[in-house]
């Protein structure tokens, strides 16, 4: 589906258009700058943010003649600093270079493979070359994770990041590499270690990938990394967590004991309703009210069960409180909307279900009813 623009929109895309050009205009001997600028902006509007990036590469490339040999040395010159190396996260960079990276992907994947990879290691400096390492990976394994291993040791971290992130089974908007899942383990035992929470980020959204398909994989290589005490405890915490979110909103018992959460634990649930029926576009109040006789950390979610077309129904787990009870009654109140606009999930009328999960496991339950 085309992106709708704006005027807002189309200065922006023109200002940064214009900011490409104005790096190569002085290094590459009759790079025309203004006609460079004309030819992305006739063709660039009505894209979506990929297509985006592939048609700028394309008019690159028309701009860039030459095998990549020859071309190489000006795209070096033309790239302004790397990112800020004192940073340690939320760097992502400048979008105008992804379009630079796939231009070194169709120039140089089949020809020049090295040369293209050690080109990705000084763009994604400036911005994550995620997307097009991967065709490399596809094309020429063996190559690219002997480069991967050394890159495991760059002094910049946003190139030990892009280890993690380029091998991840299902990044987003990624090309799928055919890499079994437990190919990239051995950089993930390296990086875990990582001092920048930008790598370790990478890490344990790579592992949440690995969990949708293999979870023991993903809880075996987690109790090693706590029993190895590489990373600092702090942080080796929040990395599990983060990977294994996806197994604690599915109650996956292991999951949940590896965080620290009892799943068999003793835990009393009271759920209240505050109306037993809404129109859609409304929201709804409840309370739950949790008891334990001992102290008892948990973390506490809700799965909402929707009416689907056909009487179907599809779940989905929203999160509540970790927390901890401490002998006493303890009382959630929260306040669920249901839009009747949201464009990726269409609701319809009829009968819903809520359950209050505690460590997993379902402690109480609801129905209401969703009215046109």
């Amino acid at each position: 589906m085309a992106s709708g623009f704006s005027l807002k929109d189309q200065l922006f895309n023109q200002q940064k258009t214009r900011y490409l050009a104005g790096l190569f205009a002085p290094v590459v001997p009759g790079f025309q700058a203004d006609q460079f600028e004309t030819d992305v902006m006739a063709g660039l509007l009505p894209l979506e943010l990929k297509a985006r990036i592939s048609w700028i590469a394309e008019v690159l490339g028309q701009h860039l003649p030459g095998p990549l040999p020859e071309v190489a040395p000006r795209l070096l010159q033309a790239l302004p600093p790397p990112l800020d190396p004192g940073k340690t996260d939320d760097d992502f960079g400048d979008f105008i270079f992804a379009p630079v990276g796939e231009f070194v992907l169709a120039r140089g994947l089949h020809s020049d493979p090295e040369l293209a990879l050690d080109l990705l290691a000084e763009l994604t400096q400036r911005f994550s070359m995620e997307w097009a390492i991967r065709p490399f990976l596809n094309t020429h394994q063996d190559l690219t994770l002997a480069r991967m291993q050394q890159w495991i040791q760059h002094p910049s971290y946003h190139v030990r990041r892009l280890v993690s992130e380029g091998t991840r089974p299902r990044l987003p908007w990624g090309q799928g590499v055919a890499l079994a899942l437990a190919d990239p383990l051995p950089f993930l035992d390296h990086l875990h270690q990582d001092p920048t929470r930008y790598v370790t980020r990478s890490v344990a959204n790579h592992l949440n990938d690995i969990s949708k398909k293999e979870p023991d994989l993903v809880l075996d290589r987690l109790e090693a990394w706590r029993a190895h005490g590489a990373q600092q405890e702090k942080e080796l915490t929040w990395l599990i967590s983060h990977a294994c979110r996806g197994l604690v909103k599915s109650g996956h018992p292991r999951a949940l004991r590896l965080l620290g959460y009892d799943p068999e634990a003793e835990v009393s649930v009271d759920l209240q309703l505050g109306a037993s029926a809404l129109r859609i576009g409304g929201a709804l109040k409840f309370e739950v009210t949790l008891a334990s006789p001992t102290d008892l950390p948990v973390i506490v979610d809700y799965r909402v069960s929707f009416a689907r077309a056909g009487g179907k129904t599809a779940q989905k787990v929203f999160k509540l409180k970790q927390t901890k009870l401490r002998g006493a009654a303890l009382t959630l109140a929260k306040l669920h909307r249901f839009k009747g606009d949201a464009t990726t999930f269409k609701l319809y009328p009829g009968r819903h279900q809520i359950e209050i999960l505690v460590n997993g496991r379902v402690g109480a339950q609801a129905a209401f009813d969703l009215t046109a």
